[in-house]
């Protein structure tokens, strides 16, 4: 069974950095998408950026372009989304996702329909 333990979340200033990491386990075949969503009250969980685990091919919404990255380390039981120059509006809860034999990064993020999930970690931008 694959599991996601994100962690890494807290409260941060507005320009400040946060580093969300996406512990992976139970992946032992195939190839997967891991993707980073994130989720305000009573919205849907929108897909902020998503990569192949065995592949460089990475995708970021318009909003984060320039300011996330997404990396893994060479084990692949690691995902981490360096965030910088947070705003307000990067608030939310950020879940990690992977899925089986996903398509291209860009489609992946486009639904939140995937195979697992992790429990969430909560991100907030306040002064």
């Amino acid at each position: 069974q694959v599991q996601l333990v994100e962690s890494g979340g807290g409260l941060v200033q507005p320009g400040g950095s946060l580093n969300l990491s996406c512990a992976i386990s139970g992946i032992t075949f195939g190839s997967y998408g891991i993707g980073w969503y994130r989720q305000v009250p009573g919205k849907g969980r929108l897909g902020v950026s998503c990569m192949w685990l065995n592949g460089d091919r990475t995708w970021y919404s318009d909003s984060v372009k320039g300011r996330f990255t997404i990396s893994r380390n060479s084990a692949e039981t690691m995902v981490t989304l360096q965030m910088t120059s947070l705003t307000p509006e990067d608030t939310g809860v950020y879940y990690c996702a992977a899925t089986l034999y996903a398509p291209k990064p860009h489609e992946m993020c486009a639904t939140s329909v995937n195979d697992y999930w992790g429990q969430g970690t909560q991100v907030t931008v306040s002064s």
